[in-house]
């Protein structure tokens, strides 16, 4: 009796030994699994330059940022090098490029024998370039730098990219809206199905318009002289948005796989500009939750902006306190850059001084403004349009009172708008005296434009 009682005892313990013990091992492996996934809005995947500096937008966009690179540094593909100089954008202080360019020059300011001075090329040793890319991430909360981090695949799942990379040997699930390739092969959106857009088939896409949808820009694109965007002119160029996002993906942007040529330290310029592009159309995804397929390319421009980020490469506006006034402007097209050798070196420039003709501007006043064409009927400007002409016509779209709106301008003239020559009526209107009253009174930066750069009505 005692023994049937034994084994039926210890069948019981035995039973619910065997159901705690693989209740345990359950709750482990749930506790593994939920451990190796993490969850962030944007993933950066390559250190390159172009990625740190999209990384350093995201998170500065204020959205959680991963990047991972697999070796065991950042800017792996800088060479050893005793000293690198930059030539091209070397006078366009944009956005991060522009960071870094202004700590170049402070590191170097009391180096014998370095020219620090506008228009010089920009030289700097290996150790000291990367240090300063390698330091920037660590100014930004939001962002996460894994190092040793290998890329394995990626598959969409519902509104996010599931990634699979391997971090000191474990395997570990990245759960993304947006996904940033920055590595020199494109392997990443190549494992997605999807590839980068060519920049030669952008060339005559929707005619001029695509330069109205600029995200980065410079004075020479490397390694491809023959990129012919047809505005602005060779060497000059800009990169539209629909470039950055990989053909046949959502929520997939491509940087250095745009390259011509594999990352060079010469081409630091390009590599950095065209990262933070990436990193502001990110950012706008993963904020408003939404896709590649539906971005607001004004609201995109703007952020950019924000960051002191140049939509087009002037040459002439870097210490103008109103540079985004005439960048704004200008990438509406209601006024455009002009190309000239000064001192024996092409420039694009905004041209400042210069007056403004009625037949460039009122194509586009006309596109943007219904109530133009009733304007341009009644008023009949000369060729030279007067300062008079753009307050009559800011005062037919705004309705705001003429008279009012004159002494309005007249009183601030020269003491808030800084205006240099005399307040008058007759005069010719100077380009940089238009785009700051245009931008401020008639905001045609606020039109929304498609991914083609078109006006939406």
């Amino acid at each position: 009796m005692f023994s049937k009682l034994w084994v039926i005892l210890a069948f019981c313990i035995f039973n619910l030994m065997t159901k705690r013990l693989f209740a345990i091992l359950v709750f482990f492996n749930f506790s593994f699994a939920y451990a190796q996934t993490i969850k962030t809005d944007v993933l950066v995947i390559g250190g390159s330059s172009s990625g740190v500096a999209a990384a350093v937008q995201c998170a500065r966009s204020k959205v959680k940022t991963i990047l991972v690179e697999q070796s065991s540094l950042l800017w792996p593909d800088m060479k050893d090098a005793d000293i690198v100089t930059i030539n091209a954008d070397r006078n366009l202080p944009s956005g991060i490029w522009g960071e870094f360019r202004k700590q170049i020059k402070q590191h170097y300011n009391k180096t014998p024998g370095y020219d620090t001075a506008y228009n010089a090329p920009l030289k700097f040793d290996e150790q000291t370039g990367r240090a300063i890319i390698t330091n920037m991430p660590d100014s930004v909360k939001k962002l996460e730098i894994k190092l040793n981090t290998y890329f394995i695949s990626i598959k969409k799942d519902d509104d996010r990219w599931d990634v699979s990379v391997m971090e000191n040997g474990s395997t570990e699930m990245i759960k993304a809206r947006v996904v940033i390739d920055a590595t020199a092969d494109g392997n990443v959106i190549a494992k997605a199905g999807a590839s980068p857009v060519s920049l030669d088939s952008l060339e005559n896409k929707a005619g001029s318009k695509l330069y109205h949808t600029s995200i980065a820009m410079g004075d020479v694109w490397p390694g491809k002289a023959s990129f012919k965007p047809d505005y602005p002119p060779v060497p000059f160029y800009y990169i539209p948005v629909m470039a950055m996002i990989a053909k046949g993906a959502e929520n997939l942007l491509v940087t250095e796989k745009l390259m011509p040529v594999n990352s060079s330290a010469k081409y630091l310029p390009a590599q950095l500009i065209l990262g933070q592009g990436a990193g502001v159309i990110a950012a706008y995804c993963a904020f408003f939750k939404t896709t590649t397929n539906n971005l607001n390319i004004r609201a995109i421009q703007t952020e950019l902006l924000d960051f002191k980020g140049y939509l087009l490469p002037f040459e002439d506006i870097g210490s103008d306190p109103q540079w985004r006034s005439i960048q704004q402007v200008c990438a509406t097209g209601m006024l455009k850059g002009v190309q000239k050798t000064i001192n024996g070196k092409t420039e694009f420039i905004f041209d400042p001084d210069t007056t403004v003709t009625t037949a460039e501007v009122k194509p586009v006043i006309l596109e943007i403004y219904t109530r133009a064409f009733l304007w341009f009927n009644k008023e009949k400007p000369g060729k030279d349009f007067t300062i008079g002409n753009l307050l009559s016509l800011i005062s037919e779209i705004t309705l705001n009172d003429p008279d009012i709106l004159q002494k309005n301008i007249a009183r601030n003239w020269k003491t808030l708008y800084k205006f240099t020559d005399d307040f008058d009526m007759d005069r010719p209107i100077t380009r940089r005296e238009f785009a700051i009253l245009a931008n401020k009174y008639l905001n045609p930066f606020a039109r929304t434009v498609d991914l083609d750069g078109k006006v939406v009505n």
